[in-house]
């Protein structure tokens, strides 16, 4: 045993050294050395980034619980930790009964929290199994990064029974004098019983979900209902017969994005093929919810307006945009206006819809329209009382913006103002898409005879190839300017949570840094070259920038702009993935 362990370290000094391996280096050993050299690991010092608070109730946690009590418990007098891990390598928990241990565990950062994947810790038994997706035994010098070598790590990559994917590992780590074999054995016998109750889990809740699902499909049967588990999507007949397959995925995705998120409220959303749908959560006390399982009821918009030709919106001023989604709308909004028919135009913040709104006024209204918003209303009283004063006379055309957003009282206010004068005039709308107030729904909307759907710009994003030159066209007033295609694409890869007016400040922003030619991709603001599909925080946003900043100084080396800024290349590495930086 002491001749095998000095050998190996003369093996791993061989490696660094001449760049060679030793016959004695196994190879599953040999090849993960290789890899943690291209990844430019330095194999004297341990640069583990934290990358997030583990999600302690994980299904893979919440399987793991007894199964680790129960090893911590028979192992409470053994020099050894049990670990388990997140399928990126990320430490959820450890347990062990050596507080020696522990603080050397400590001491290499093998603690909740931190990645051990073979991308930061090199050759390890918690990476390697990962990268191999087989049992790993990494003793002693066999790690690549030199302060590990004290340690022994079995790790086993624990495979879900249903979906075939690895979700994690299971490592037991002692000292490298312990017996490996025994470490190897344990973290076997504990991943299939891990495995074993993971499917037992499923099976529940897989039975939960389909049992809600039936019974969301019997309380409701014109209606269409939605289900959603890990692999599972479950339509009903009345969404299966209505919906092509393109509106089909598109509302399965939005589905999947409302899971993912902890607010159950309803939704509102606009397919690519015209169709209205409002999502609402069904609640059922069989289905333990969690991210990425629930139960929608799928409410499809019987449109009542007459459709009307696609040219006839091209008039309208200021309305851009060939998606089917888009033109819809406009075409709603459009017939409304028209027929002097009152209308709610509900939709995301900056999304165009008073823009619509207003160009039909515009186009289709004889008499001037008046316009108001909540904030306005909300601040000035004078603007109620002439508000009030608008209605009161003949002909009269208004538009109020953000009309859910108004408190209970001004609600009341504008209820009692309106009763009896809607065939005097016309009124139009603007509103959220989430949960509207009680008095919001019982008292104003309720005279709104047709509430018309405006797409976000990130379902409609086809239409930023005719937004963009139009919007560059009115911010560079008439400059010749104009955006690359690679920088159009990029753009369009973005999200866009502000829609359209964000698209107007950013474009605006460009502008201002370059007022005539081809406007590149490393021209466009930081925001547009970071993908992260969540909403960062404002220092997120600003280290974001500065990243973006110090690669385009540095021409892209990853390293140099890692030391520019102060930090290590393994976080560097970590934030770039994190922001979905492209540059």
């Amino acid at each position: 045993m002491v001749n095998h362990a000095r050998d190996l370290r003369k093996a791993r000094d061989k490696f660094f050294t001449e760049q060679e391996f030793d016959e004695s280096v196994r190879d599953q050993i040999s090849f993960s050395w290789e890899r943690s050299r291209s990844l430019n690991i330095p194999p004297d010092s341990l640069q583990l980034p934290f990358v997030r608070e583990p999600d302690m109730d994980s299904p893979l946690v919440v399987a793991a619980a007894p199964v680790l009590r129960q090893l911590a418990d028979g192992l409470v007098d053994e020099p050894v930790s049990v670990i388990l891990t997140s399928a990126d390598g990320v430490v959820l928990t450890r347990a062990a009964g050596s507080q020696q241990l522990l603080r050397a565990l400590d001491s290499v950062t093998l603690a909740p929290g931190f990645s051990y994947s073979e991308e930061y810790a090199g050759t390890n038994g918690i990476g390697t199994a990962l990268e191999t997706r087989q049992p790993t035994l990494v003793s002693g010098a066999e790690h690549y990064v030199d302060s590990l070598g004290g340690l022994v790590c079995a790790g086993v990559p624990i495979v879900h029974p249903l979906s075939g994917q690895v979700v994690g590992v299971l490592d037991v780590t002692g000292w490298v004098d312990e017996g490996a074999p025994l470490l190897v054995t344990l973290a076997r016998s504990a991943t299939a019983q891990i495995e074993g109750r993971l499917l037992s889990q499923s099976s529940q809740e897989q039975t939960a979900l389909l049992n809600t699902y039936m019974k969301a499909c019997r309380r409701s049967q014109q209606v269409g209902v939605l289900a959603l588990g890990d692999d599972i999507v479950l339509l009903n007949r009345r969404l299966r017969l209505t919906l092509d397959p393109q509106d089909q995925a598109a509302l399965i995705e939005h589905a999947i994005d409302l899971s993912m998120t902890i607010d159950r409220s309803q939704h509102v959303l606009t397919l690519p093929g015209g169709h209205t749908v409002r999502l609402s959560p069904f609640l059922d006390g069989g289905l333990v919810l969690r991210r990425g399982v629930a139960v929608y009821h799928a409410y499809l918009s019987e449109t009542t307006i007459t459709s009307v030709a696609a040219d006839s919106i091209k008039g309208l001023p200021g309305i851009v945009g060939d998606s089917a989604s888009w033109r819809h709308s406009a075409q709603q909004i459009a017939h409304c206006a028209r027929q002097q028919e009152w209308v709610a135009v509900a939709g995301e913040s900056g999304s165009g819809r008073f823009a619509a709104l207003k160009a039909a006024a515009i186009q289709h209204i004889s008499t001037r329209t008046h316009f108001t918003s909540a904030a306005e209303l909300i601040a000035e009283d004078a603007r109620m009382r002439s508000l009030e004063f608008e209605i009161e006379q003949d002909g009269y055309s208004l538009i109020i913006r953000d009309v859910d957003l108004l408190p209970d009282s001004h609600q009341r206010a504008i209820a009692g103002m309106i009763q009896g004068r809607e065939h005097a005039g016309w009124i139009g709308v603007t509103i959220g898409t989430g949960d509207h107030s009680a008095d919001s729904d019982a008292l104003v909307l309720p005279f709104f005879g047709h509430t018309v759907h405006v797409p976000a710009l990130r379902h409609r994003i086809e239409d930023l190839h005719k937004l963009i030159p139009y919007i560059l066209r009115q911010v560079s007033r008439g400059q010749d300017v104009s955006l690359s295609p690679a920088a159009i694409r990029q753009l369009t890869k973005y999200s866009w949570p502000g829609n359209v007016a964000q698209l107007r400040e950013i474009l605006q922003q460009v502008v201002q840094n370059q007022r005539s030619g081809v406007i590149e991709v490393d021209k466009l603001p930081p925001v547009c070259r970071a993908l992260s599909r969540r909403t960062l925080t404002p220092i997120e946003a600003m280290k974001r920038d500065a990243i973006i900043q110090s690669l385009e100084g540095n021409g892209g080396n990853k390293q140099a702009a890692a030391h520019a800024l102060g930090m290590s290349r393994a976080t560097i590495y970590r934030k770039i993935r994190e922001f979905g930086i492209d540059v």
